[in-house]
């Protein structure tokens, strides 16, 4: 055995080569081999669609080969909703990343499905392909509709042409669709199954359209009710009958007349075959009621009728449906004053008229209520002679007077100087009230024009008649002011209810102050008209002493007046004198 110590290590020993089997291929040879095999994988790109095959499935992954370097691997999740996949089927994903951190290929089938979902969907947006979707649910407005993997909205408009009341039937169900409207930015999707609709009725409504006449009668059902009319489906085009033309008779709404999916005749009243409207009509399936009016009816008959329209200037009433006539503000009541129609009748109200005008051929009719009772201005002069005293009723004011009422159809104006014969007036408001009861004397009766003419101050007699006794010219009084004008002067209040006009030259006090408002003085009465019933009145004379002029101040009149004064004044003292005289004498002789 030889000896360790014999045995020489080796100068050129490659130590990485242990364990390796030795190559017999050179650099070049090994670098031309690398890239061959290199090229035996497909080149691929990241965030692409690719095919590949399933090589292996459990119950949490399957593995796809894309003939990459190295498998990837999807959730079986993603399959789930094909069953019938198998190890070997072709099969569609979405290449994520050519690794991950962890070196793995990632790879997404369920993105696959909704990009090639997308450009399907844009597809059939751009050639109005009709598609075919799944109704998941109802949701608020419409429906949810699985299209292509994509969810899609289904308005309820969309639904059908005429209007759905249950959108719960359509859920579960497979129907087509046109893509109507894409929202790229939010990845929204509109679909339309009434498009479908309107396409093939369109192409129907020419030809039924072609075979319309005027005055034909067709079988429809009532599709949709509005405000202002009805539309009826005529088995693929749809017409209109106007309020106007349901009945007659007026009616507030057409559901008064109709119903929702009522079968009903109708005509064809005109149509346009450009617009393609149709216009039908109801009422004219039957006669027109003043058609079918009563011959025997006649002017002056009596009828009834229910209030359908009230205006201001009168009232419409129904006599038959159809049939209507005017009853004129003015013929309510025979009154003259002037009121609205609103204060006799209501809309609804059952009435009983008389026939005043009747024209067939215009369709016309006039009635009249005032004339079931008496004209109450027949004998007016007998019921309401001149001095008679009544009860009146205040029905509104004028500048000028006061219109009263005495009975229905008679009224009467009491003119605002017959109001008072002491307070002056300056509206009528001041007076009395609207509504309120007043008592009046007839004054003036004018049976032609049908006026009266009423007052209220002859139910007394004319106190200025006494006033002129007790205001007399230069008397005194005790008064008070009530009211101070801008321009100058004061009114006062005197005894027994009587206004006075104080100057205000006048109203100066002994203290050479002005009289105020409310102050309580002494008047004196300086002027008196019983005509115009004015009192002018001072209080400054009241304290004032009249002082004697001076004779070369005094007029040519006021001298020779101041003469015979004076000459008078003399006889008399002389005359008395001469009388003591006499009687002095007498006394003496009777003493003798």
């Amino acid at each position: 055995m030889r000896s360790t110590k014999d045995i020489q290590p080796l100068q050129d020993f490659d130590w990485s080569s242990i364990g390796k089997k030795k190559s017999v291929y050179t650099e070049d040879e090994r670098t031309k081999l690398t890239e061959s095999y290199e090229n035996t994988f497909n080149q691929l790109a990241e965030q692409q669609v690719v095919e590949g095959t399933i090589v292996s499935k459990n119950s949490r992954e399957v593995v796809i080969n894309i003939g990459f370097k190295s498998d990837g691997v999807i959730p079986v999740s993603e399959i789930r909703y094909n069953p019938n996949f198998k190890v070997g089927d072709k099969i569609e994903v979405f290449v994520e990343s050519q690794e991950d951190a962890g070196g793995q290929l990632l790879l997404s089938h369920k993105k696959a499905l909704l990009l090639k979902s997308w450009d399907r969907v844009n597809a059939a947006f751009e050639s109005q392909e009709i598609v075919k979707g799944y109704v998941k649910s109802r949701t608020k407005g419409g429906l949810i509709v699985d299209v292509f993997g994509i969810e899609a909205f289904l308005p309820g408009s969309q639904i059908d042409v005429k209007p759905i009341r249950d959108y719960d039937v359509y859920v579960d169900k497979v129907m087509e669709f046109k893509v109507v409207k894409i929202n790229h930015e939010y990845k929204n999707v509109v679909v339309s199954h009434k498009a479908l609709i309107e396409d093939e009725i369109e192409s129907q409504k020419a030809e039924i359209i072609a075979r319309l006449e005027k005055g034909q009668v067709l079988e429809g059902i009532v599709k949709n009710i509005t405000s202002y009319g009805v539309f009826i489906d005529l088995g693929g085009v749809d017409g209109l009958v106007h309020i106007t033309d349901l009945s007659w008779g007026r009616i507030n709404h057409p559901d008064e007349i109709v119903e929702l999916d009522q079968k009903i005749n109708v005509v064809i009243l005109d149509f346009d075959e450009s617009k393609k409207r149709i216009a039908l009509g109801l009422k004219q399936l039957t006669p027109h009621p003043w058609d079918a009016l009563s011959a025997d009816l006649k002017v002056g008959d009596k009828v009834k009728g229910k209030v359908v329209v009230l205006a201001d200037y009168g009232a419409f009433v129904e006599v038959v449906p159809g049939v209507e006539g005017l009853i004129h503000v003015t013929e309510m009541s025979w009154s003259q004053h002037l009121r609205t129609a609103h204060d006799f009748l209501k809309v609804g109200d059952d009435v009983e008229a008389i026939i005043l005008t009747l024209d067939r051929e215009e369709r016309k009719m006039s009635l009249g209520i005032k004339q079931l009772i008496p004209d109450p201005w027949t004998d007016i002069s007998t019921k309401y002679p001149v001095g008679s005293k009544h009860e009146a009723t205040v029905r509104n004011f004028t500048n000028f007077g006061i219109f009263v009422e005495l009975e229905e159809g008679v009224d009467g104006l009491i003119h605002i100087s017959d109001l008072s014969w002491s307070k002056k007036i300056k509206h009528p408001a001041e007076f009395t009230k609207v509504g309120e009861k007043i008592q009046v004397v007839v004054l003036e009766v004018d049976s032609e024009s049908r006026r009266l003419s009423l007052g209220h101050k002859q139910l007394e007699e004319n106190p200025w008649d006494v006033f002129e006794t007790i205001f007399t010219i230069g008397s005194d009084h005790k008064g008070t002011i009530i009211n101070m004008s801008e321009k100058g002067g004061a009114t006062v209040s005197l005894p027994y209810g009587v206004e006075a006009f104080c100057p205000k030259s006048q109203l100066l006090k002994e203290d050479k102050t002005i009289a105020a408002l409310e102050e309580q003085l002494d008047f004196r009465v300086i002027e008196f008209s019983k005509e115009n019933k004015k009192i002018v009145v001072t209080h400054s004379k009241t304290w004032q002493k009249d002082e004697p002029k001076d004779d070369k101040k005094l007029s040519s009149e006021e001298k020779t007046m101041k003469k015979l004064t004076d000459s008078l004044e003399k006889t008399t003292l002389g005359d008395i004198d001469a009388l003591a005289n006499l009687k002095e004498e007498m006394t003496k002789n009777e003493q003798e």
